[in-house]
């Protein structure tokens, strides 16, 4: 039980640094939330045109978009790339359990989505003057950083269907117009009724809608329906990735 803790960790550990040490991935997830919140949240902070003050709304917003792309890069370019360079099926031949290979880059995307989540109340407080009270502060931190799972599960997804250079425009695809109809770029209150219920059909929307919820910006809706479509999300991706995972495993052993 110890070596195989052990194994994991050291497997999170190694999957973290490689991250960190690739600027095309590391760079981008870091800074994009942090130079939109700085353009936006600074710039009209002080504004009241939402339900909240923006300095504060779009910390929820922006911080939603950001743990949304350490996920799905995280996962969906990275499984592709590895799959076509055959990294994936070396890691199969080796006596570690390939749940060591999905809970590592699970876990560097969180640690990325934590660090993303830190970076904008940094700016946020120092910036844009907001101040939140420690208690909102740990909500919003608990609800972006868990809520990346369920976009882990999309871009495992993704990165089992897509190959290693079609995985980042397909995963822009997907990522660029779901933040826009959900509302993490404008509120969704100030976007067409049509977009606003359609909206309720993608997982971004019910991720940052928690978000909202702790500082009082949400839809008011119902927390129960928020969870359970992120939950519905994490499942639905899971299993898609799992055909994607066995048909690999089809592929290679006949």
């Amino acid at each position: 039980m110890n070596r195989t803790l052990r194994i994991h960790l050291l497997e999170i550990k190694y999957e973290f640094l490689k991250a960190l040490r690739m600027p095309q991935y590391a760079l981008p997830t870091l800074l994009f939330p942090v130079v939109f919140y700085i353009f936006f949240g600074v710039m009209f902070g002080g504004r009241t045109g939402a339900p909240a003050k923006m300095a504060e709304y779009l910390i929820a917003s922006y911080g939603t978009f950001g743990v949304i792309g350490a996920a799905l890069f995280g996962f969906g370019v990275s499984v592709a790339i590895e799959r076509g360079q055959g990294w994936l099926e070396a890691k199969r031949t080796t006596p570690m359990p390939i749940s060591a290979y999905f809970i590592a880059k699970m876990a560097m995307a969180m640690i990325f989505s934590a660090i993303i989540v830190i970076l904008l109340f940094i700016t946020a407080a120092t910036l844009a003057h907001v101040v939140l009270p420690l208690s909102k502060m740990i909500a919003l931190f608990a609800i972006l950083v868990s809520g990346s799972i369920a976009f882990c599960a999309f871009g495992l997804a993704l990165g089992f269907f897509a190959g290693p250079n079609s995985a980042p425009p397909i995963v822009n695809l997907f990522y660029l117009p779901m933040s826009f109809l959900s509302g993490l770029w404008i509120p969704i209150a100030f976007l067409p009724d049509a977009i606003q219920s359609l909206a309720l059909w993608l997982p971004p929307y019910h991720l940052s809608q928690l978000a909202l919820g702790v500082i009082g910006a949400s839809h008011r809706e119902s927390t129960a329906l928020h969870v359970g479509a992120l939950v519905i999300a994490t499942i639905l991706f899971s299993a898609i990735a799992y055909i994607g995972y066995r048909r690999d495993e089809g592929k290679m052993y006949g």
